[in-house]
């Protein structure tokens, strides 16, 4: 099966060896995605809900440049280092999609990449 690389300026560029997105037939895979904003490459803030918001706004992006929509996001795992953190997390999704909401899984970790709070995959259906 080929697939074909998703990419865009609106999203913090790679930082490592992988691409923002991957598009295997139906399936649309991103990359995590952490609170950097794609034009300096810097954090956002050092606050939790900033953070949660712009990794959700760089999620949007590659979504976006796959030419797709939020509404077909099937999966999206969520690492953050604070579990604590969980009831903002569910605010700001909510501000990002509705019901019927997609599968997820949040899990507390002991370190993300450049010191982010919160990283945030997807994955994307285009069937149907």
């Amino acid at each position: 099966m080929s697939h074909t690389i998703i990419s865009t300026d609106k999203a913090p560029a790679a930082i490592g060896t992988y691409s923002q997105a991957v598009r295997a037939g139906d399936l649309l895979f991103i990359s995590g995605q952490i609170p950097l904003n794609p034009e300096s490459m810097e954090m956002v803030s050092d606050d939790f809900e900033e953070q949660a918001v712009q990794a959700f706004t760089n999620l949007k992006a590659v979504v976006d440049a796959a030419d797709a929509s939020m509404e077909q996001i099937i999966k999206i795992n969520i690492s953050m280092t604070d579990l604590s953190n969980f009831a903002i997390v569910n605010t700001v999704m909510s501000t990002f999609f509705s019901e019927p909401y997609p599968a997820r899984a949040a899990v507390g970790v002991a370190e993300l990449p450049k010191g982010s709070q919160i990283e945030i995959e997807a994955i994307v259906s285009f069937a149907g």
